[in-house]
């Protein structure tokens, strides 16, 4: 059975992003030759994000992801999020990010896929949810980045 993972917003930001072309390069080649080795999801919270965008990037971006099977936004994960809030993992701003993380955890998601190292890919983060989650019997899913996933590039 394939592994399974969600697509953070800013995966697929970075597939349009003229800003980082490493970034950029390695998304795309990741996206066009890798994804489909895995059971990839979105959820409605990374189409609301992406709808906040402007022209001409916003219908570039929904159109890469309509594609892709969506979870949805359980109380369970909401509930989750506002435990890491609670217990400063994640501060209240960034609340989208902690509800990324739950999302893949409520789910049970192998691998959440992300470029955002400020607020999830970060390694005292992601002990502190390991730590979390273990307590909370959640399951924990690999933070990693598309790099991590590159085989056969």
């Amino acid at each position: 059975m394939k592994k399974s993972l969600y697509l953070e917003t800013s995966v697929v930001g970075a597939y349009l992003d003229n800003g980082e072309p490493f970034r950029r390069d390695l998304t795309i080649r990741w996206w066009e030759h890798e994804l489909n080795e895995y059971r990839a999801f979105v959820s409605i919270l990374v189409k609301r994000e992406l709808e906040c965008l402007t022209e001409p990037h916003r219908s570039g971006y929904l159109n890469l992801i309509k594609s892709l099977k969506q979870l949805d936004l359980p109380e369970e994960a909401a509930i989750l999020a506002e435990g890491y809030v609670s217990r400063g993992i994640f501060h209240r701003k960034y609340i989208g990010d902690a509800l990324h993380v739950a999302l893949a955890s409520v789910h049970k998601i192998d691998y959440l896929v992300t470029w955002n190292f400020g607020h999830i890919a970060n390694v005292r983060k992601q002990a502190r949810v390991r730590l979390f989650n273990t307590a909370a019997g959640f399951f924990v899913p690999m933070i990693v980045t598309p790099e991590f996933l590159v085989h056969t590039l």
